[in-house]
């Protein structure tokens, strides 16, 4: 899929995948050691035997902390949590990105189709004015009816423009939903979905809770959270570190070992881990937070859905043909002389709105498939 090459938005999302890969090496790594050097000259001063050995003192010194396991553990699993948190980003960026491609380009057919709607009316009443023209300069008709039927020409040209604008307009947004730079025309092809039958809301919303990545990645987040937690409580003991050192003087020589430890007598790290406590108790809401806002999405789509069902089911029963047979009807009746140019025009303008209605049901109804679509994780890699 082009998006998924072009798009920032899942670029953004690998390179915080790969520092959280990365950060794995860093909670693996060991702590280096310290080697220091002194040296100075020393000298002496007796008052019983004269002065003492003089010369040129040195020293060695060697400290390497020692990390306890627990501490190392806690650090490590709580990087590797970060990482499947990371995934789970991917997925959720990945699954945002194809549905706003695919809302982008049902937009690109919305408005292709006003634009076809348009162009139809245009043409109808460039027709009807041509008519009502000829009926002037042969007095069957009134100059007024002329110049109302030029009236509702313009306005209808006007229309047309406005369609084609939105079209351009949707055409750049889907360009740049994909991440696309300038280059040849976009030609999408496609149709709007039909009603199909869906399964019950109860398991829409079990499948939901499963495989939705961004609950997923909150779940993933409590984890990571409670691994940081367990991380501040294993620094609280103390770490030792191995001290060794060599000093050589000019009369004599010594070398030493042995354990510094570190008191935990001020600093007992109550703040940290209180810090990593609020952290643990921040995700879990955030989790439930994110479980009642993709709840309402998916009954808002639900019921977005049964709407334009149910618009779509009226447009096609009868309220589309009506809005026809209005039109044909009073065009009959204007070629007879039975009624007016204002009849004809009035027509018109019903079965315009209903047209456009009925598109705007279709879309409703697309976006709505859509919708429940990304809240349900399923599949939306095939290119419309």
């Amino acid at each position: 899929m082009l998006a998924e090459e072009n798009n920032p938005q899942l670029r953004v999302a690998a390179a915080q995948r790969e520092g959280a890969v990365a950060a794995i090496t860093t909670a693996r790594a060991y702590p280096n050691p310290t080697v220091a050097f002194l040296a100075g000259p020393q000298y002496s001063r007796m008052s019983n035997a004269g002065r003492g050995p003089s010369g040129v003192l040195q020293a060695y010194t060697f400290t390497q902390p020692i990390e306890l396991p627990s501490l190392r553990k806690a650090r490590i699993e709580a990087a590797r949590k970060a990482q499947d948190s990371s995934e789970y980003g991917i997925e959720s960026a990945r699954l945002a990105v194809r549905g706003a491609v695919k809302q982008a380009f049902y937009q690109v057919l919305r408005h292709r189709r006003e634009v076809e709607v348009a162009d139809e009316n245009l043409k109808l009443i460039e027709d009807l004015r041509q008519r009502i023209e000829t009926q002037v300069e042969v007095g069957e008709a009134a100059r007024l009816e002329l110049v109302r039927a030029e009236a509702e020409v313009a306005t209808a040209r006007t229309l047309l423009r406005s369609a084609q604008l939105r079209q351009v307009t949707a055409l750049s947004v889907l360009r740049a939903t994909i991440g696309l730079s300038a280059g040849p025309p976009l030609d999408p092809r496609g149709e709007l979905a039909r009603p199909i039958p869906l399964p019950p809301p109860q398991a829409m919303r079990a499948e939901m809770n499963e495989r939705h990545p961004i609950l997923n990645q909150a779940r993933a987040e409590i984890t990571v959270a409670e691994a940081r937690l367990k991380t501040e409580i294993a620094a609280r003991k103390p770490q030792p570190s191995v001290y060794t050192d060599y000093e050589h003087q000019p009369d004599l020589g010594f070398a030493r070992i042995g354990v510094n430890i570190p008191l935990p007598i001020w600093n007992k790290r109550e703040g940290p881990i209180a810090e990593s406590v609020a952290a643990v108790n921040r995700t879990r809401a955030e989790r439930h937070v994110r479980e009642l806002e993709l709840a309402a999405a998916l009954e808002r789509a639900l019921g977005l859905y049964e709407v334009a069902t149910q618009q779509i089911q009226s447009f096609e029963e009868g309220v589309l043909k009506e809005a026809e047979a209005a039109l044909a009807a009073a065009e009959a009746a204007f070629r007879y002389g039975e009624r007016g140019i204002i009849e004809v025009l009035d027509a018109q303008r019903v079965l315009r709105s209903v047209r456009l209605d009925f598109l705007n049901a279709q879309f409703d109804l697309q976006a709505a498939l859509i919708d429940l679509e990304q809240l349900r994780a399923l599949d939306l890699g095939a290119n419309p």
